[in-house]
């Protein structure tokens, strides 16, 4: 609830930056800028290209720790150089490029928000000391007591979740759902054979992030085919997700319809893709505007909390003979219920002190919403 109340409260202009010492990539996939976050420990699922400093945010976890070097390779033209992953190990100094705008953007704050967090670790526990001496403010909320309280201007002992909530309740904001979309990719591949009577082909499902990487999110896949083929369904439950098959070369157009089965992990149970298989194979590419169609597909989503709902991103065509398709999958859809309740009442039991007696009032004397920066553990 409180990182997509903050996706909120960065578009309504609120919030102008946010520190995070998570490593769980969730800002990211909520839908919080890159350019206005701060993950100062790293993100466990994104790699780096130390070369030319491309970002790649994947869908499953990196496998090592420390900065050090991973099995894949930058994807960029003319550079190619081996990827490291971002999560540091104890003896790593924080990055210059996620600690200097954090330090930047905390003495331009008029409020700094630190939710959830024990405010012990150094040297991120004082970047909130840094809007005192520009006349900045420092709210927090925790459960337990923190070395920054006395300098707090509000102190709430509570669930974040609770009061975040309340905040939206007071600026009259709406969270907005959890939309979780994964991509997959579908290789077709076409042959003859040698007598020239059937065609040998095959229908691979793999990780957009290449062949040889996992797909987390999907446990199997049924595959099935129009009524008027006799061909045998099948399973696929072991990846490589792949399924191999003859045909008759005078065979009519028909259809491989593939449930997928998501993992345990996903809201979302299923989802189905139907790929059309003519062996004519058009030479046609399709690559449409990417992020128009994953917000089409969000907010179809949105309309209809079925789940599973998908959409094609891009189609290739691919030498020789194969066609490869980027689907968009919803697998998890959380929606947040807009009746907050009472927080003055039993049902969010907390303790807040303000410090200098007056808790904040929601305008300024100037007009202006607040710049905040939110550091959150």
């Amino acid at each position: 609830m409180t990182h997509m109340a903050l996706v909120e409260l960065e578009k309504a202009g609120f919030l102008k930056f946010l520190i995070s010492q998570n490593i769980d990539g969730l800002h990211l996939r909520s839908g919080i800028p890159r350019e206005k976050l701060s993950e100062l420990h790293g993100d466990s699922f994104m790699e780096r290209c130390p070369s030319c400093g491309i970002e790649y945010m994947r869908d499953f976890e990196i496998e090592t720790i420390g900065l050090k070097e991973t099995a894949r390779r930058c994807s960029k033209v003319g550079c190619g150089a081996r990827l490291k992953d971002t999560v540091l190990d104890w003896e790593d100094a924080l990055p210059p490029k996620e600690m200097n705008p954090a330090e930047r953007h905390c003495k331009m704050a008029d409020v700094v928000l630190c939710l959830g967090t024990s405010l012990q670790i150094t040297p991120a526990c004082n970047l909130p000391l840094r809007s005192l001496k520009g006349g900045g403010k420092i709210v927090i909320v925790n459960l337990q007591k923190t070395p920054k309280d006395k300098k707090a201007s509000l102190l709430i002992h509570g669930l974040v979740d609770k009061v975040i909530a309340g905040v939206m309740e007071f600026l009259s904001l709406q969270i907005p759902p959890f939309i979780r979309i994964d991509l997959l990719q579908t290789i077709f591949t076409q042959a003859s054979s040698l007598d020239e009577k059937y065609i040998n082909w095959s229908l691979t499902v793999a990780s957009v992030h290449g062949n040889r990487a996992p797909l987390p999110f999907i446990k199997s896949v049924e595959v099935s085919f129009s009524e008027c083929q006799n061909m045998k369904a099948a399973i696929l439950d072991k990846q490589p997700l792949y399924l191999k098959r003859r045909t008759v070369k005078s065979t009519n157009p028909f259809n491989v319809v593939m449930k997928l089965i998501f993992s345990d992990g996903c809201k979302c149970s299923s989802a189905e893709i139907k790929i059309p298989i003519d062996f004519k194979m058009s030479a046609d590419e399709f690559k449409d505007d990417k992020d128009s169609i994953l917000q089409n597909l969000r907010d179809s989503a949105i309309t209809d909390p079925s789940c599973g709902q998908t959409a094609v991103v891009e189609k290739v065509i691919m030498v020789p003979k194969s066609e490869v398709m980027v689907h968009a999958v919803v697998t998890n859809i959380v929606k947040f219920d807009r009746s907050y309740g009472d927080l003055s009442n039993g049902s969010c039991k907390r303790k807040y002190e303000c410090f200098n007696g007056i808790i904040p009032s929601r305008k300024r004397s100037n007009g202006r919403k607040p710049r905040a920066v939110i550091n959150g553990r």
